[in-house]
C-alpha cells in the first residue's frame, strides 16, 4: 500500500556528499507548517514518517502548529515516504552532510543504525514513562544503547502485524469462529485456547483447497520477515542467540522446519515472489481467506472492496511450543547529535507523545497507529471502528491475549539480527522447503548465511 511523498527534497540513487549536501539545503527551503516569531525557543524542523492514511499527516501538522504557537517556535515539517526506502536515504543524507531536520523518524533498525549521530532522551523517556509506565522488550532492543535511550519510540506509524481473516470464509471453509474466539471485548474466551500453529495450518490446508489460500508470503521484504519470525519463535527456534553464537543446528529450528515443509506447500505458488503489497492485494480482491497485516488492507478494503471490508477481523498470533509471539514493527523519533535546537525538539517530542494527542492521531488514522504504552490501550477507537465494530479490537495486543510483542531476529545482537532481518533468512528457509530443498540442505545454507553474519 503506498501514498505518494508530500516532501519536496529529491532523493535518487546513491548517497554522495554531493548529493546529501545538495539534500541539506533542499530541506532548508521546505514550506513552513506554522510560522511564529520567538526569543528563546528559535527554530525547529522535523521529518515525519508519511503516513499510510492521508488524514495522519494533516493532524500530524495541526498538533505540531499548536505546540509552535504556543511555544513561540518556527516549527519546519516535512512528511517523507517509505516508498523506495525514501526516508531512509534521507536519514543516511543527513547523517553524512551532518546537517539536515533537527528531528527525524526512525523506522525499526535505523536507531541503531544511526546511534553515534543521536541525541541521548532518556530525560524525555523517563518524564514518559514516569507517567504512562515502560514501553515493551521490542522498543527497549532497538532504541536502548549502552544503557541510553538514543530515540523515543512514537505511536506514528508503530503496528503489529498478525492475522486478519474472512469472517465468513474461514468459519465455512476451516471451521474457525474468529469472532467468537477474540471477540471486541475485554476479557479471555476460551475458544482462543486452541488457536495453535497447528490448527493454522489445517485452516490454511482447508482454505487452500477451496481456492481461498492464506496469503503469507516468503519473500524478502518485511511483511514475510515478520510472520516467518513470529513462527520461528513461537516454537523457540533462535538462529543466533543472544550473545552472538549460530545455534540454527538445533533440534527447535529442526521441529519449525518440519512444520514448515508441510504449511508451504498449501500457501500460494507465487507466495517466494511476494512484496509487501502482495498480501494486501490477496484479501482485497477477495482471493484469500487470512494475510498477516496491520489494518492498511482492511482500510483499503473499506474503500475499494467493502463487501470485504465488512468480512474482516483482526486477532492475535496463533500460539507454539514456546507461547504465543506476535510481529511488531515501532517507529522512533530521535533528535540529530547536530541539532540547533535539541531543547526544543525533545519538548515537542514529549508533547507529540501525550496522551490526548497520541489519541487525536490514532482515531484519525482508524486506529493503524499503536501507542507504545500500554496505558493508552484504552481508546475507544479499537472498539468503534467498522465495519464490521469491532473489526480490529483485538489488533492491539491485550493481558488477555497472552501473547508478546517480537522482532525477528531477537535475541540476536543487534548489530547480527539487522541483518538476518534485512536479508530475510527466515522466509528464505521456508522458501527453500517449497522449492524442494530438504531441512539439512536448508539448515546448511542457513549455517554458511549466519556465520557470515556473526564475523
Amino acid at each position: 500500500m503506498t501514498t505518494p511523498t508530500t516532501t519536496r527534497t529529491k532523493i535518487a540513487g546513491k548517497v554522495t556528499r554531493r548529493s546529501a549536501l545538495k539534500l541539506a539545503a533542499a530541506s532548508a527551503a521546505l514550506p513552513l507548517v506554522h510560522i511564529r516569531s520567538g526569543r528563546a525557543a528559535g527554530k525547529v524542523s522535523v521529518a515525519f514518517w508519511d503516513h499510510w492514511v492521508p488524514t495522519g499527516n494533516a493532524v500530524m501538522q495541526k498538533q505540531v502548529a499548536a505546540w509552535a504557537a504556543k511555544n513561540q517556535v518556527e516549527a519546519q515539517v516535512d512528511f517523507i515516504t517509505s516508498v523506495g526506502s525514501k526516508n531512509i536515504l534521507t536519514i543516511a543524507a543527513e547523517r553524512q552532510a551532518r546537517t539536515g531536520h533537527d528531528i527525524q523518524a526512525f523506522p525499526t533498525w535505523e536507531v541503531l543504525n544511526n546511534a553515534e549521530m543521536l541525541e541521548p532522551v532518556d530525560d524525555v523517556m523517563k518524564r514518559l514513562t514516569s507517567k504512562y509506565g515502560q514501553v515493551n522488550q521490542v522498543c527497549e532492543y532497538l532504541a536502548k544503547v549502552k544503557g541510553n535511550w538514543l530515540a523515543v519510540p512514537t505511536s506514528s506509524g508503530t503496528q503489529y502485524k498478525g492475522p486478519c481473516g474472512r469472517i465468513s470464509l474461514l468459519k465455512e471453509k476451516a471451521g474457525l469462529d474468529i469472532v467468537a474466539m477474540y471477540p471486541p471485548k475485554e476479557g479471555h474466551a476460551s475458544a482462543s485456547d486452541a488457536w495453535n500453529w497447528e490448527a493454522h495450518y489445517k485452516a490454511a490446508e482447508a482454505c487452500s483447497k477451496a481456492g481461498m489460500p492464506f496469503a503469507v508470503g516468503l519473500g524478502q521484504t518485511p511483511d514475510s520477515v515478520d510472520t516467518a519470525g513470529a513462527l520461528f519463535k513461537a516454537f523457540g527456534a533462535e538462529l543466533v542467540d543472544k550473545d552472538g553464537n549460530v545455534t540454527v543446528k538445533s533440534d527447535k529450528v529442526r521441529a519449525v522446519l518440519e512444520y514448515g515443509q508441510k504449511f508451504v506447500k498449501v500457501l500460494p505458488d507465487d507466495a517466494v515472489s511476494y512484496d509487501d503489497a502482495s498480501n494486501n492485494r490477496a484479501l482485497i480482491s477477495g482471493k484469500s481467506a487470512l494475510i498477516w497485516n496491520p489494518p492498511s488492507a482492511w482500510a483499503v478494503a473499506k474503500r475499494d472492496a467493502p463487501q470485504v471490508a465488512a468480512d474482516c477481523w483482526t486477532f492475535p498470533a496463533p500460539s507454539g511450543p514456546e507461547g504465543r509471539f506476535e510481529p511488531f514493527l515501532p517507529f522512533f523519533w530521535g533528535v540529530w547529535s547536530f541539532s540547533k535546537n535539541k531543547s526544543a525538539a525533545k519538548d515537542l517530542i514529549e508533547y507529540l507523545m501525550q496522551r490526548e494527542p497520541v489519541e487525536q492521531r490514532c482515531t484519525e488514522v482508524s486506529g493503524y497507529d499503536i501507542p507504545p504504552f500500554n496505558s493508552m490501550l484504552d481508546f475507544k477507537v479499537w472498539q468503534d471502528v467498522e465495519p464490521p465494530k469491532g473489526t480490529v479490537y483485538n489488533y492491539p495486543l491485550r493481558p488477555f491475549h497472552k501473547a508478546t510483542a517480537h522482532i525477528a531476529a531477537l535475541p540476536a545482537p543487534p548489530e547480527i539480527a539487522v541483518q538476518i532481518y534485512n536479508r530475510g533468512t527466515m522466509p528464505t528457509m521456508l522458501a527453500k522447503l517449497k522449492s524442494g530443498q530438504s531441512i539439512d540442505q536448508v539448515i546448511g545454507w542457513a549455517s554458511d548465511e549466519l556465520e557470515g553474519f556473526a564475523r
